[in-house]
């Protein structure tokens, strides 16, 4: 398997993309900046959620609607097939490739497991192919003022009055994330092919559908995940390739004019270390490129054009 650069594009209109537990559960923020920000592990749970859906084994999720800790998670899955007698204190190789070929997650993004193996310490660690830094705003963002929400239910037998919380969101959040896919590191977890088509999936397919009443509002915009022909090639922080050209006061995705010059003139410029481009693009995004706004696929020149493979 060779390298991969991924650019999503995803925004958040009066909803919470990512709350921090640390602060009241606001929306994640780079204050002096305004600029909203959403870890990778959110990104993450809902790739995990999208896949699970799917009917495949998550390592990190729960068991039968049950929250276990690791050892227990892994015991679990031994004993669909080997019955319990496993040594999760020194798993052979044999069984160890097992377990990665039923944890789709462990093989996309890896896990420290507190288990050992022949070939392992006390405890067996895969770094994960696919990896995700934190995502960030690429307009300016405003907090809707806290609105106090209340509910029917006391705390208690002695709280019959309901209780009151706080209700963060943001007014509109265009958001963007960069990943990389190690062709290096997926022969370490056995990351296959097939893998990484059902990834390209999720990510476009998992946020409308995980959608709950502090998350409702959230639409991938755009995907691109460029594949070199090298597993020694990467072309770097896409995010840094494009630009809108309004970043304060945006509403909605009809207010949105994104600039991809540069992002263009890039994958031009590496077109030699370029395998195909993976894409797919929500038609409410209008890109512009060279002053022209349009679909990608009108938009690129015919030697990145002809690289281009829709993902749905």
């Amino acid at each position: 398997m060779n390298n991969s650069d991924i650019l999503f594009l995803y925004d958040a209109k009066l909803t919470n993309p990512n709350g921090d537990i640390d602060e009241e559960n606001r929306p994640r923020m780079d204050y002096e900046r305004s600029l909203n920000l959403v870890s990778d592990v959110r990104l993450k749970r809902y790739i995990r959620d999208y896949l699970e859906q799917l009917g495949n084994e998550i390592f990190v999720g729960k068991v039968d609607g049950e929250t276990v800790n690791a050892t227990e998670r892994i015991k679990r899955l031994f004993e669909k097939k080997y019955d319990g007698k496993v040594n999760l204190n020194k798993l052979s190789k044999e069984e160890q490739n097992w377990m990665l070929e039923q944890f789709t997650d462990v093989r996309m993004f890896g896990a420290t497991m507190p288990i050992k193996s022949e070939d392992k310490g006390s405890s067996m660690t895969f770094t994960g192919p696919i990896q995700f830094n934190w995502g960030y705003s690429l307009n300016k963002v405003t907090l809707v003022e806290s609105a106090s929400i209340t509910s029917h239910f006391g705390s208690d037998d002695k709280n019959d009055g309901g209780n009151i919380g706080k209700d963060y969101r943001v007014y509109y959040s265009f958001l963007a994330f960069h990943g990389i896919i190690s062709g290096h590191r997926a022969v370490h977890t056995r990351l296959t092919e097939e893998d990484v088509r059902l990834f390209d999936q999720a990510v476009v397919k998992a946020i409308p559908l995980s959608a709950t009443r502090s998350k409702v509002g959230q639409y991938p915009r755009l995907y691109l995940r460029v594949e070199y022909h090298s597993p020694e090639f990467i072309a770097g922080d896409l995010r840094d390739l494009v630009s809108l050209e309004e970043t304060e006061g945006l509403r909605s995705i009809s207010e949105v004019n994104l600039h991809v010059d540069a992002l263009v003139n890039k994958l031009l410029e590496v077109n030699g270390e370029i395998a195909r481009i993976h894409y797919w693009q929500d038609s409410n995004l209008l890109l512009n490129y060279e002053g022209q706004k349009g679909m990608l696929t009108a938009l690129l020149p015919s030697e990145l054009a002809d690289k281009l493979v829709t993902v749905l």
